[in-house]
């Protein structure tokens, strides 16, 4: 099963899941992501806070949503927003790519690399621990084999959590 996770600047919070998903997952899932606008280099705090967890942080970068879209790229079955429109943050849209459209969901989280440095610590945790609840709660399901409108409805479901 392989997710996207898309956000605008692709530095904390899409990085985070990404991280998420590829460990906890027990190979369950082979995730990955990009931003629409991306930063260009992952955010310090993301890198501390996973290594600080023991996620591996080796191969992460900000890159654009635009590999993702070429015809060799890996074949998506889940596409997740991360980014927070509450507070206006433009969020990507995934188009059908390939003749292939995924299921697709968002998941607001407010933006931690928008804390001031001071606050990082406070700002990253928050972010990480409700990304991991919503992993957990979809790692948790059958997800490999629900009909897409099952995991349409799940995965909006896993955004309250």
């Amino acid at each position: 099963m392989n997710i996207l996770v898309l956000c605008t600047g692709n530095s904390a919070r899409s990085i985070l899941l990404e991280c998420i998903f590829n460990h906890d997952s027990g190979g369950r899932i082979r995730a990955f992501s990009a931003g629409s606008t991306p930063s260009g280099r992952v955010h310090p705090q993301s890198l501390t806070l996973l290594a600080h967890k023991g996620y591996p942080t080796d191969g992460l970068s900000s890159q654009s949503w635009d590999g993702y879209a070429q015809p060799d790229a890996p074949k998506m079955d889940i596409v997740i927003t991360v980014c927070d429109s509450a507070n206006a943050e433009t969020c990507p849209f995934w188009p059908t790519t390939n003749g292939h459209a995924p299921v697709q969901a968002h998941w607001g989280i407010p933006d931690p690399a928008a804390a001031a440095q001071p606050d990082w610590d406070v700002a990253f945790e928050t972010a990480f621990d409700s990304l991991s609840r919503k992993a957990a709660a979809l790692m948790a399901l059958p997800i490999e084999t629900m009909a897409p409108v099952d995991l349409k409805t799940a995965l909006n479901q896993v955004a309250t959590v």
